[in-house]
């Protein structure tokens, strides 16, 4: 097959969606298909443009047999609405001659969010008449509404069209949690239109490995430790201050530490809130390179996954596979009927507390810091249940499937089709 993945994030970007697209791309092309992937400049998780991608309207480049495709974007530190508009416009916009610079493809694979861009992507499943899936990571905007973080009702009402638009045109939509097949019937989406294929890891790369002589742990002099972990996105629905504010609540045992890995804009506010609260027991941290993250990872006694109460199907952190693949027991401070609570539940690698209590995920911490047996029972349950249900090759050999049968489909559906 020739495959088109449209996709925002790609390599080199450290975190998100970036290392998945960009694993789904080079699996498909070791199976032997050809793989075009149209993306923006990298630019996350800083809202910056990587320095050797600065100014420049496209890059073409070679990667691992993968051709990338980088488009202009329109992109500023600290967006607010309109700049984030603006931002996947840019992308709408500057990516269509990039996909139509190129071999015609037999399917195309556009991930979601961002939302506008299934726009240009159903043009251009009629203009190559070929089948267009949507993969659907994050209902983002439900999200943001459920939060007030949108209150035009406008721009309401014109994401709603724009999603009802894009589920109506897409061949087939997959989806990465089975609460979010729910909302989508809800919708009025057909069963046979969804396929769910959860997130996946690499449980060759991330896998146990032992405190003892871990270089992030020596580097960052936490050798006699008991580390509480968080790394990854800090966005407004994670709400870190609750792990800051438990952390003072355990100040009293100097044992344990809190250590917070993200992106520097991100960190500067979190300092500011460890200062006002003179919080000593917190260690802010830079984002690691991607070859790091194992042994970082296995640095942790105890794996964070945050949420505030109000996300609850829209969301599922695509760090749950990692962790559990890191055979590190999980706290989440998430609400208990989403789909984070679920996914941790069902794997038995972890524990689920109310969202936004520092008190709650204080008291969670204490019993593993009392139970090491207990920690390591749900550290390797949860690494037993990645390897059997996050499994890279699994997700690889489902997206095969599913574009195979697309395309079948398609043909089907055309040859069925009476002559005028």
């Amino acid at each position: 097959m020739q495959i088109l993945i449209y996709s925002y994030n790609y390599y080199p970007e450290p975190i998100g969606i970036a290392p998945l697209m960009t694993e789904l791309a080079e699996g498909l092309v070791q199976k032997g298909h050809a793989v075009r992937v149209i993306t923006g400049m990298p630019n996350y998780p800083e809202r910056k443009i990587y320095a050797d991608y600065q100014g420049k309207w496209y890059v073409k480049e070679e990667i691992n047999g993968v051709t990338v495709q980088r488009c202009f974007l329109r992109i500023r530190s600290q967006p607010n609405l309109l700049d984030r508009l603006l931002l996947e416009l840019s992308f709408v916009l500057s990516s269509l001659p990039q996909a139509l610079n190129g071999w015609r493809p037999d399917i195309i694979l556009v991930t979601v969010p961002p939302l506008f861009v299934t726009l240009p992507a159903s043009f251009l499943g009629w203009f190559y008449a070929c089948p267009v899936v949507l993969n659907v990571q994050d209902i983002l905007h439900e999200a943001a509404g459920r939060m007030g973080l949108i209150k035009s009702k406008l721009m309401v009402n014109l994401l709603k069209l724009v999603e009802k638009f894009a589920y109506k045109k897409a061949s087939h939509i997959s989806v990465i949690t089975d609460e979010f097949v729910n909302n989508l019937l809800v919708k009025g989406v057909l069963q046979e239109k969804i396929t769910c294929i959860p997130n996946w890891v690499n449980v060759d790369f991330v896998y146990p490995l032992p405190k003892e002589n871990n270089g992030f742990r020596i580097a960052h002099k936490l050798e006699n430790k008991f580390v509480v972990m968080y790394s990854g996105n800090i966005a407004l629905t994670q709400g870190l201050e609750t792990a800051i504010a438990s952390a003072m609540k355990l100040a009293h045992i100097p044992d344990i530490i809190f250590v917070i890995v993200g992106e520097t804009k991100a960190l500067e506010q979190l300092d500011k809130y460890c200062q006002q609260y003179q919080v000593n027991n917190v260690l802010l941290l830079p984002l690691q390179p991607r070859k790091n993250l194992p042994e970082m990872l296995a640095a942790a006694d105890i794996s964070l996954v945050l949420q505030k109460r109000h996300v609850l199907c829209f969301n599922m952190p695509s760090k749950i596979p990692l962790l559990l693949a890191s055979g590190r027991p999980i706290i989440a401070s998430v609400p208990g009927c989403g789909t984070a609570a679920k996914a941790i539940q069902e794997s038995g690698g972890g524990i689920v507390v109310e969202p936004e209590s520092p008190m709650a995920l204080a008291d969670a911490v204490l019993k593993l810091y009392y139970e090491p047996c207990e920690m390591m029972t749900l550290g390797e349950k949860g690494r037993r249940f990645a390897v059997e249900r996050y499994s890279g090759e699994n997700a690889i050999a489902q997206y095969e499937n599913l574009f195979s049968q697309a395309i079948v489909n398609r043909v089907a559906n055309l040859d069925s089709v009476p002559d005028s």
